[in-house]
């Protein structure tokens, strides 16, 4: 019996998190994500309090498996190994869950996703400044703000369809802070 309302509820997850993405929060019903899910309405209640607290559930999960998977990733072992790292990150992202980052992109606005990632953000700008400083850059808070300024609009665009070529920007990124080919 557990199981069965495990998978029920991940229904109701995958439906909403897939609806969001695609039309909206604003314009998606919990009706709307029952009837997909093939639930009753009355079950995403049961689960989740309202549409808010349904939102939150799919936006935690997103950003605990990103953390999860990208763990080794964001661990500073040298300063040009977190900078490449930090310029793939956004490409590396969207593909390996393509639907959450563009349900974040989609609510980048909303006081809560955005709340979201900011903290997930948040202890990488003093480790980019670390790495800017390490590497003579003048200005470390300033790169590490460009940066970050640069890493948000990469995952956002990409996320969105509006940028098929990230890879070569990655590129373009790395050349700048001279980060191949010593």
């Amino acid at each position: 019996m557990n199981e069965r309302k495990t998978s029920r509820k991940e229904r109701i997850v995958n439906e909403a998190r897939r609806l969001f993405a695609e039309k909206g929060y604003v314009d998606t019903s919990t009706k709307e994500i029952a009837v997909n899910a093939g639930v009753s309405e009355a079950l995403i209640f049961k689960h989740f309090s309202n549409k808010d607290a349904l939102l939150s559930h799919i936006i935690k999960a997103g950003y605990r498996k990103v953390l999860n998977s990208q763990r080794g990733m964001m661990t500073y072992t040298d300063a040009r190994s977190f900078l490449l790292n930090m310029i793939l990150l956004p490409h590396q992202l969207v593909s390996a869950d393509p639907l959450f980052w563009k349900l974040q992109e989609r609510l980048s606005h909303h006081q809560f996703s955005k709340q979201q990632h900011e903290l997930f953000m948040k202890p990488v700008r003093q480790v980019l400044e670390k790495a800017f400083a390490e590497l003579g850059y003048g200005n470390p808070p300033l790169e590490a703000e460009l940066l970050l300024q640069v890493i948000d609009t990469l995952w956002k665009k990409e996320a969105s369809g509006e940028l098929p070529q990230s890879v070569e920007i990655a590129r373009l990124l790395h050349n700048k802070y001279k980060l191949i080919g010593d």
